[in-house]
């Protein structure tokens, strides 16, 4: 097909994400990758590959095309592509539960894959829902958050984003309400804290669980904090009987520099929610984990099952793959380079400060966020990075990146580069 006829039928017929129908501007088209390029179709901007400064939304974090995981994915499609996991079971699922087990904080013993990571976070509230009812106290059925998270697109999730001002603010008065507080400094405060202590202990007779994004909040604003926030969430949490869910969707397998952002200050909570990078990038695959606690508690309920089950739960192919990528992943030494990719990071976007319109820099592991004090240009952003040779993805105010683990020093810099042209033109 040449390449004007599949942007028409693309303009047509395809729904892209956080788009109009039909779309008023035209994507990219992407013709392979491989490493941490892409190929496009036709040449743009002068550029017939691009740098991928996301990480194909933070998930590739080995790039793409890469031989371990190819192999992962052939051998098993040889055995089985899929099988319901409904009364049946098979060994890569197996496999990778108990690996999930292995490397996340305890006392999270149990597994409960899904598709995505939204549904991972549907899963969670429901998990969470489900154990106070079945514990006799259906009132508990409240979430508490603070402003500025974002957990996904499904149902319950929108309902724990940023109510105001965030991309789900169209949905008020048809969601559940829930309790916020104000976003989390970015120092440890005190009275930040106590504030949290203060509400949870308010609220505490009709809340199901706290559910926050640890150290980092992703697209509802790509925000950090103390991770001493997540000890204070922990111990008033138990302290007032509630659960704790924390969204490590974003943040797992080491883009913070920790092989999960809970470890950086040693704190485990009652349920974790998984994906992105969970399977390298190359099948949609989350997880919800919980503690014994609270699947004995529903087991024990009036309904002792939790009644979720998606088609496509455990895939074989998703789960043979993601026991790859974790595999490959704590093979290396990843926490090295990702403090090279920081390092990197910190000295390419520091000029950035000094540019008209910049608000902030920031940078966290294998983040990089330069924050506009206007919203900014998507489309002049994005071609100028693309003449950089660069995929950057702006949103808001934000232009950010978080390239894949194996990106070089070179290319790093080009990366940087392409920011700070993006943040001029944006």
């Amino acid at each position: 097909m040449r390449n004007d006829e599949l942007i028409a039928l693309d303009r047509a017929h395809v729904w892209h994400p956080y788009g109009p129908m039909p779309g008023r501007t035209d994507p990219l088209v992407v013709e392979s990758a491989s490493g941490v390029r892409l190929r496009l179709a036709e040449p743009v901007e002068g550029r017939g590959e691009l740098i991928d400064g996301m990480s194909s939304w933070w998930s590739a974090v080995h790039g793409y095309n890469h031989p371990v995981l190819n192999e992962a994915v052939r051998g098993q499609l040889d055995r089985m592509s899929h099988v319901m996991f409904g009364g049946l079971t098979h060994e890569p699922a197996v496999r990778l539960a108990a690996r999930l087990v292995e490397i996340t904080p305890e006392p999270l013993r149990h597994v409960f894959l899904s598709d995505s990571g939204s549904v991972s976070v549907e899963v969670a509230v429901k998990m969470c829902l489900q154990y106070w009812r079945s514990l006799g106290r259906p009132e508990k059925q409240r979430m508490f958050t603070w402003r500025g998270g974002y957990h996904g697109d499904t149902w319950q999730p929108m309902s724990v984003c940023d109510p105001d001002g965030g991309m789900h603010e169209l949905w008020t008065g048809v969601l559940q309400p829930q309790v916020f507080v104000d976003a989390p400094p970015v120092t440890y405060e005190e009275s930040y804290a106590e504030l949290l202590r203060t509400e949870i202990g308010k609220h505490a007779h009709e809340l199901a669980a706290v559910i926050v994004e640890p150290v980092v909040q992703g697209a509802g604003g790509m925000r950090f904090h103390d991770p001493e926030y997540l000890r204070v969430l922990r111990e008033a949490c138990d302290a007032h009987d509630v659960l704790l869910v924390f969204d490590e969707i974003a943040t797992g397998f080491g883009r913070t520099g920790t092989l999960f952002a809970a470890d950086q200050v040693g704190v485990s909570p009652d349920v974790m929610c998984l994906g992105k990078a969970l399977t390298g990038g190359y099948l949609s695959m989350a997880a919800t984990l919980s503690t014994s606690r609270v699947a004995d508690g529903i087991s024990r309920g009036e309904v002792p099952v939790l009644a979720h089950g998606p088609t496509f739960m455990g895939n074989p192919l998703a789960s043979a793959v993601a026991c790859a990528s974790i595999d490959l992943l704590l093979s290396q030494d990843w926490q090295v380079e990702v403090k090279r990719i920081e390092a990197g990071l910190r000295e390419g976007l520091a000029p950035a400060a000094e540019l008209p319109g910049v608000r902030e820099v920031r940078v966290l592991g294998a983040i990089g966020v330069v924050q506009l004090d206007h919203p900014v240009d998507m489309a002049a952003a994005t071609r100028a990075a693309v003449r950089e040779g660069v995929w950057v993805r702006p949103f808001r105010d934000l232009i950010y990146t978080m390239p894949p683990y194996v990106t070089g020093d070179e290319d790093l810099a080009r990366i940087c580069a392409a920011v700070l042209a993006a943040a001029v033109a944006g």
